[in-house]
């Protein structure tokens, strides 16, 4: 008889105004790895499906729910816990940390943001979970505009410019990104303006999500140059 455990794993992304791209991770409050920094996760539960079961390891360990929330892929390399054979499905979720005011709980001792080009040593094989989503961001972001969970509700462009900037990892072609973005329809202009530096004060805008639904029926490619 098989002796295989079930778990998941959450590799949550969150963004700062004008900050590197931030991961959500936990401080273990239990062995193996006691006191060390980890993904949010855990066992499932015999009667949890595996959506549901992500869900409560992060509202235990850190206390959020996430804005976007899908699977990544599934690890399972012999070894990858000392403990047991587990094999892990593993999550990528988008939060705006500023509507989420983290609590560590359960199996967690804390829960913080780290810039993902300054994390701390890490338990398990979750370095290796972590490249893996954010290969797929990038990849994903690409053509799908899910940066927009990472905003506020309203923000100026350069909000939006500055965040694609830094998850793709690299300067970005404005003008054409700017052209490409209102082509689309998928920003509301807003009454509201806010003033950054000595400039003038820019306009705000809105994500038009039925508009964003509508182009992805039809397919869209999302191209950032």
């Amino acid at each position: 008889m098989q002796a295989i455990k079930v778990a998941v794993d959450a590799v949550i992304f969150g963004y700062f105004d004008k900050q590197d791209l931030q991961l959500l991770l936990i401080k273990r409050k239990i062995e193996p790895f006691k006191g060390g920094w980890a993904l949010p996760g855990g066992l499932v539960l015999d009667d949890e499906n595996l959506d549901d079961a992500v869900k409560r390891e992060l509202y235990e360990e850190a206390g959020i729910k996430p804005d976007f929330l899908e699977q990544l892929y599934t690890f399972g390399n012999v070894g990858r816990d000392p403990r047991n054979r587990v094999v892990s499905v593993a999550y990528l979720g988008l939060v705006n940390p500023s509507y989420h005011e983290l609590f560590a709980d359960s199996d967690a001792e804390d829960a913080q943001w780290f810039s993902v080009n300054k994390l701390p040593a890490l338990a398990f094989d979750h370095k290796s979970i972590i490249d893996i989503a954010l290969k797929r961001l990038r990849t994903k972001i690409q053509y799908q505009p899910i940066g927009f969970n990472l905003l506020n509700e309203e923000f100026p462009f350069s909000d939006l410019e500055n965040l694609y900037r830094t998850i793709v990892g690299r300067e970005i072609d404005r003008r054409n990104f700017r052209k490409k973005i209102m082509s689309y329809g998928l920003l509301n202009e807003t009454d509201n303006v806010k003033k950054e530096g000595s400039g003038r004060p820019g306009k705000l805008f809105t994500f038009n999500q039925e508009k964003y639904e509508e182009l992805e029926k039809e397919g869209f490619y999302f191209e950032i140059k």
